[in-house]
């Protein structure tokens, strides 16, 4: 698939339709020089240092630590299920109930320095005492979504090499056909509601049983099973037999180059591979996440958490990044629906929220939202998939305060670029290369493309990935002289501001242009009757390729959807190759935990529906 494509046209033409057809080159003398100057640094201003400071922490157990010690009275993380009822752990408690975890997991489980634990739970109290007590222990994180099937769980317990799983109780029915595929040796349950005050943790756990029958019944293993607390209990009774220096033992002697995470990625595009991210990236991203937005954050921080910790956006930004700080943490174990979200954000004063453009659009559109928007809220962080010009500048004014709107993606840990949050903050733009970071755009042959022209986002800095987990093969595809080749295409103007056209694999070919889903997607998303949309490419006879966009409609909206409004909407605001030769209405899309968008799901379904066609 080409790229490339620098300003000065050098041949035209036109297609069978009479479009027409242009191809570039690069200006003289640009190249590489063009992002080796760094032109974005002049947009640090006094709020950002252009270098990063020495490493403060050795590992990320370290980190726990110190800010466990220096906070200890604070309140860390405040759990909220959807009718309000809540839970929370200090600093303090934190530090005391994951070195707990710790020793039971040292042992009890036998485990040594880099075996592999598996932790499957949505946002609440264990969580963080279970990760924390993992890095404690010398031992190396695997992230693993809680809605996964047997056989994704079989696959990524198998691929690890885990042998310690903590999974939420609410899907204990699947251990029983998963335990005897992987080598896991030790099983932990723990509840939603785990650490919440006796009366709210009984009230929760009757509701799950009795009314939303969700907590199944616990089937025998082959292997030992330990409830959660009972997992505390046995490692706080290990703890008296340590030697000299107890927990700490275990973790002072971590390096910064040690492997901390196995974070799996691939899961929107392809087999689920395992990105293999050392304390020191994570650890970097931390000061590079905070080198951007410090200038906003004094005194006690309140962050809401609906995204889910197991992803990198949250595990880095959330978790790590705002508890170095000091922050009070606010999880919601499920944002679906975004009613759930209520009482988090009515009975506490959030300061900070992140996001991805369904949560905050779907915010916009509840009337409790915008009748009464958080008074306290800074500032809001949006990833992990494009944020929408009119959802943003709906943000804006419903709550007075802007989303900085970032790109990164797990094998950068995740953080690459960033608007300021003080300073100057770009629609549709991803922002700028945190510190420490080198960025460049390159065409089909590795050669620099030029401003403002489309290329492929390579990335070179401390927080890269060391590999894929035993796949050096597909490590070697993207990590080339020290640069990770990130699949999405980008543009980048004169002062050194991203924008992210689209992920090369999505994009659509249409009589040889390239078409951008996002943009597409950016134009049906300023249309009142629809909801979300996505789109992608649908085989054609006679252009290759053509736009098919799916829809789904905005409830609050009070006439009808047809494709012919959309079709008239589109045509007011692109061009006609972009323009939706199908229209698929439909009540929901696939997404993803964190809201992103399947579009693989979308592209099997059309690969399906055409190869029916043809066979018929």
């Amino acid at each position: 698939m080409k790229l490339g494509f620098n300003p000065a046209p050098i041949s035209g033409g036109t297609d069978d339709n009479g479009v027409i057809k242009q191809t570039y080159r690069c200006r003289m003398g640009e190249g590489f020089a063009l992002y080796d100057a760094m032109p974005w640094k002049a947009s640090y201003g006094n709020h950002i240092v252009s270098a990063l400071p020495a490493p403060r922490y050795k590992s990320l157990a370290h980190l726990a630590h110190a800010a466990c010690e220096r906070y200890a009275p604070r309140k860390a993380f405040t759990c909220v299920v959807g009718n309000g009822m809540n839970g929370s752990l200090t600093y303090a408690q934190v530090a005391q109930y994951s070195d707990a975890f710790a020793a039971f997991l040292r042992k009890n489980c036998a485990l040594v320095a880099g075996d592999r634990v598996a932790v499957q739970l949505p946002n609440g109290l264990p969580y963080p005492v279970v990760v924390m007590g993992v890095l404690k222990a010398g031992c190396v994180l695997v992230n693993t979504n809680p809605l996964y099937t047997p056989s994704e769980m079989a696959h990524q317990f198998n691929d690890s090499g885990a042998k310690v799983l903590v999974v939420v109780d609410m899907f204990a029915d699947k251990l029983a056909e998963v335990i005897p595929k992987t080598g896991l040796r030790h099983v932990v349950l723990a509840g939603v509601s785990e650490m919440f005050p006796m009366v709210p943790n009984a009230i929760v756990r009757g509701v799950q049983k009795i009314w939303s029958k969700v907590l199944p019944p616990v089937p025998r293993l082959s292997i030992p099973l330990y409830r959660f607390a009972q997992a505390l209990s046995a490692g706080q009774g290990a703890l008296p037999t340590l030697p000299p220096g107890g927990v700490a033992t275990w973790w002072q002697g971590v390096e910064p180059s040690d492997l901390a995470a196995l974070q799996y990625t691939g899961g929107t595009t392809g087999v689920s591979k395992a990105a293999m991210l050392s304390h020191a990236n994570l650890l970097t991203n931390v000061d590079q996440v905070l080198a951007m937005g410090r200038s906003q954050m004094g005194g006690e921080e309140c962050v809401l958490t609906a995204l889910p910790l197991y992803h990198i956006f949250a595990f880095t930004t959330n978790l790590l990044a705002f508890f170095d700080i000091g922050a009070r943490n606010i999880l919601v174990p499920s944002p679906r629906p975004v009613q759930n979200l209520q009482r988090a954000i009515e009975n506490y004063p959030i300061t900070w929220i992140t996001g991805v453009n369904t949560l905050y659009n779907g915010l916009l559109n509840e009337e409790w939202f915008s009748a009464f928007p958080p008074k306290t809220l800074k500032a809001s962080i949006a990833g992990g998939t494009a944020l929408h010009e009119a959802v943003a500048a709906r943000w804006l004014r419903t709550t007075g305060t802007k989303v900085a709107e970032g790109f990164g993606l797990t094998e950068c840990s995740p953080v690459v670029t960033f608007n300021p949050i003080s300073g100057m903050s770009k629609p549709n733009s991803v922002g700028i290369p945190v510190p420490g970071t080198e960025v460049r755009l390159v065409d089909d042959a590795g050669q620099a493309v030029a401003l403002g022209q489309p290329g492929e986002l390579v990335v070179r800095g401390p927080q890269v990935m060391q590999g894929y987990w035993q796949r050096p093969e597909e490590t070697a595809q993207v990590l080339k002289d020290g640069w990770l080749y990130t699949g999405d295409v980008a543009v980048m103007d004169e002062q050194g501001y991203f924008h992210i056209v689209d992920r090369k694999k999505d994009m659509v070919l249409v009589s040889g242009f390239n078409v951008y889903p996002n943009e597409i997607e950016d134009a049906l998303s300023k249309m009142d009757a629809v909801l979300e949309s996505a789109v992608v490419g649908i085989p054609d006879a006679k252009t290759g390729e053509a736009v098919r966009a799916y829809v789904v409609k905005n409830p609050e909206y009070p006439g009808e959807l047809t494709p012919a409004a959309v079709l008239a909407h589109c045509k007011t605001l692109l061009t006609d190759y972009k323009i939706p030769k199908s229209i698929v209405l439909r009540d929901e899309l696939p997404k993803t935990p964190v809201g992103k968008v399947l579009r693989k799901d979308l592209k099997a379904e059309v690969k399906a529906e055409f190869a029916n066609k043809k066979g018929a």
